[in-house]
This record gives structure tokens, sequence and C-alpha cells, in this order.
């Protein structure tokens, strides 16, 4: 039996699979680039919201150092509040910009500018402030000269970060795009790849599965049409193979059987023949049959040696009207238990006895029964053993041979003698087809139908070594042996 995973359906399973993988690894392709993708996109937004609060930081701390000038021109505290809605604002934005700040380098950036920014507001409170109101315009020129420097190192501070957040940016739009061209090449590949391989499919599936159904399809219609020796040429070890030899064996019984039916209403219509004359044939016999033995009491020498030619012909005749009889007659009903191998002993002695010449060596061995009618079986093994001996000839040997096997009982009837050639192996059992001189041609058929009445059968073929085996198949007796 072919498993259900095994052959075709394993190629097309692979096949499909193939496929299936081809688009699932395109979609995983696809999905790895767009979380790239992703990744990259958030990492230019956090940087982009770096740029943006570092610009606003600067121009903040402008706004600071400029209420801080605006201070020092006055000369009073009048804007001290501006100045103080500029510093709320830069404690602000510092700290957004330590809450988006995410590398080590940036946050170190973000520490640094607020040190400056509370000691630029320190020099303004506590030393510009002051000095603007004693009037000191020199300690307030010096304060405002460190000022300067603070400012302009928070200026250069934000101008880093917003540098390295560039850059940051610039890597993670680079990094985008390779991403696309190799997302966008693999998914190419991949898709180009699908209808290359869906044609591989394609031809497996002709191969394999199209060109296997036409063919079978072909031998049913040879089938259909009536031709029995239609063979179908499908080797493969998968189902269609299975298939075929199935089909194959189908044929081979169908022709079989055809051949049996043929030969069975050939011989019934024999035996309906035979049947019909025998009657009329049997009465001119049995009255040709008396007078020549009538006429070889009475008569000279001469007379008596054509009386008796006379009386061998009329038993000719008549040994062929019983063969016809024998294939129209049904077995009798009720079938006795047969021990072959008695049987197969006592026709082997009687024909020793009966045998005008030195006959072949005859020797029998094994053991068996079968259910049957002892009187039809021993017609068929008389007949069997005969036929071997006389092939055999003086000299020559018989083994006959009953053996069990699982569920019949096999006779094999082995003969030393020329051989069955091939033009006779065809019509061994064809009615009145023989190589004797003097044979009717009955005997093979005979020994056949009565075989298969009893279930079996009987069959013919050369040995290795030369000689021939005619083997008697009949069923095993119910309940004995294996």
């Amino acid at each position: 039996m072919t498993s259900s995973w095994s052959g075709t359906a394993r190629r097309l399973l692979l096949g499909f699979g193939a496929m299936v993988a081809i688009f699932g690894v395109a979609s995983w392709v696809a999905l790895a680039g767009l979380g790239q993708t992703q990744d990259a996109v958030a990492r230019m937004k956090v940087a982009e919201e770096e740029v943006r609060v570092a610009l606003q930081l600067a121009s903040a701390v402008r706004d600071q150092y400029a209420h801080q000038a605006h201070t020092i021109i006055i000369g009073d505290e009048s804007h001290l509040g501006f100045y103080s809605e500029a510093q709320r604002r830069v404690l602000e934005l510092t700290r957004q910009l330590r809450r988006s700040s995410s590398s080590p380098d940036a946050l170190a950036s973000v520490e640094e500018m607020e040190r400056a920014s509370a000691e630029l507001d320190a020099i303004f409170r506590q030393g510009i402030v002051p000095a603007v109101v004693r009037g000191d315009r020199a300690f307030v020129q010096d304060e405002h000269a460190r000022a300067q420097l603070v400012v302009t190192r928070i200026q250069d501070l934000a101008e880093a970060l917003v540098a390295r957040s560039e850059g940051s940016i610039a890597s993670a739009r680079a990094e985008v795009e390779a991403v696309e061209r190799r997302t966008r090449a693999w998914v190419l590949a991949l898709l180009l790849g699908a209808p290359l391989l869906a044609g591989a499919v394609t031809f497996v599936i002709v191969r394999s599965i199209a060109r296997p159904v036409a063919r079978l399809q072909e031998g049913a219609a040879r089938l259909a049409a009536g031709r029995l020796d239609t063979r179908i040429d499908v080797d493969s070890p998968d189902e269609f193979g299975a298939l075929a030899r199935q089909f194959n064996a189908m044929t081979d019984a169908l022709r079989e059987h055809q051949d049996r039916l043929v030969q069975s209403e050939k011989l019934a219509g024999i035996g309906r023949l035979a049947a019909g004359v025998a009657h009329e044939i049997n009465n001119p016999l049995t009255v040709i049959l008396g007078y020549a033995r009538l006429l070889q009491r009475k008569e000279d020498a001469a007379t008596r040696e054509e009386a008796r030619i006379v009386e061998e012909e009329a038993i000719r005749a008549r040994d062929i009207v019983e063969g016809l009889l024998d294939l129209s007659r049904p077995l009798p009903a009720g079938l006795d238990r047969v021990d072959l191998r008695a049987l197969c002993d006592d026709v082997v002695e009687r024909y020793r006895e009966s045998a005008t010449v030195q006959p072949a060596s005859l020797q029998v061995t094994g053991s068996g029964a079968a259910p049957g009618v002892p009187a039809k079986l021993r017609q068929v093994l008389a007949n069997l053993v005969r036929n071997a001996a006389e092939a055999a000839g003086p000299g020559g040997s018989v083994e006959v041979r009953v053996a069990e096997e699982a569920g019949r009982i096999r006779v094999e009837v082995d003969d030393t003698g020329p051989g069955i050639g091939a033009d006779a192996a065809a019509r061994l059992f064809e009615p009145f087809f023989t190589t004797k001189e003097r044979g009717t041609g009955l005997g093979l058929a005979v020994s056949r139908a009565l075989a298969r009445a009893h279930g079996g059968d009987v069959l013919g073929a050369c040995r290795e070594g030369g000689g021939a085996r005619f083997t008697l198949l009949l069923p095993r007796v119910a309940g004995e042996g294996a």
C-alpha cells in the first residue's frame, strides 16, 4: 500500500510549500525592513526634537543675556521681571532637553548647559544687578564680560548638540534608505523567483500527474474498447505507478477470466453437443465392438487382426465420447475429504500394474487432503501421471509431490521428458489439441475442467533443467493446517 505522504502528495506538498515559503520569506523581509525603518524614524524624531529644543534653548539664552544687557544700559532693576521670565524659559527648555536626550554625550552637554545657565544667572543676580544699583560701572563691565563668555559657552554647547543630533538624523535617514533598498531588492528577487518556482511546480505536476492520468485514461479507453491486452507503462514509485500496476493486474485478471469464460463456454458447447449425440453414437459403437469381438473368435488370423484394429478404433471413439461427456457433467452433490497422498499412491500403483512396457521410475512424496469427489480427482491424477510417464519413457523418472500451502494443496507431477514446446504451451488445455500420435486431445482439457469444478486449477510449465511440470491446485480442507 502506498503511503499517504509519499509520491505525488509529497511532491505537491513540497512544491506548494516552497511557494508559500517564498511569499512568507518575502513578507518577513518586508516586515523586518518596515520594523527597521520605524526604529530609524523613531530615532530621527528624537534627534529632531533635540535639535528643536536645543535651538529654542539657544534663543532663550540669548533673550536672557539681552535682558541682562538692558538692565546694564538702563541702569535700574526694571527688567528683572522680563529676565526672570527668560530664566524660567531657559530652565524649562533645559528640562525638556534632558528628557529628550538619550545618549550619554547629549546628557553630558545638557548638564554642562544647566551649570552654565546657573552660572550666568548667578553672575547677573549676584554681581551685575547689585553693581548697577551701586553705580559701579567698572565692576559691571567685568561681570558683563564674564557673562558673555558663559553665553558663548552655552551657544557652543547648543550648536554641538544640534550638530550631533543632525548627525544622528543623517545616519538614521541613510539607514532608512539602505533598508528600503535592501528590502526592495529582496522582495523583488523573491517575487521574481515565485513565477520560476510556479513554472517548476507546474512542470512537475504535468510530468508526475497529468501524463500518468492521460496514460491511465488512454488505457481505460482501450480496455473499454475490448482490448484486454492493454498495458499501462507507468513505472513511477508513487500512487500513479501503484494504480498502473493495479490496472495491469486487473486487465490480466480480466483477460484470464475471459479466457476461462471462453474455454468454459467452448467446453459447455462441446458437452451439450456430446450429450445430444452420445446416445446415438454409443449405440453404433456398441454394435461395432460386439461384432469386432465376435469376428476375432470366429475368423482366421488375418481377419482377427483386422477385427482387433476395428475394436481398438471403436474403443478410442467411445473414449472420445466419454471425455466429451465429462466436460459437461456437473460434480455430484457433496464433497468428501480426499487423502491426496493415498490417492496418488493408488494411481501410481495401478499405472505400474497396467503398463504394457517397463514404465518410468515413479515416486510419490508429501501429504495433504482436499475436499472433492474421489473418482473425479483420481481421473485427473491418473491423466497427469500417465502423461508424465509417457513423456519420460522407459528409463526416465516421474516424481509426484503433495504439498500444503496457505489455504490450498499443491500436487506437482514432474517428468524428465522433452518438456513443453513454445507452440504447444499456449494450447495445452484446448480440447482436441494433442502432441501424441494417437491422443484424443481431451485429457488435459477434462482435467482442468474437473479441477476448476473443485475450486482449483491445473497448470503446466517447463522445468528448469528439462522436463515438464503439471500442477494440480485444490483448496485445503476447512479447519486443517494453517
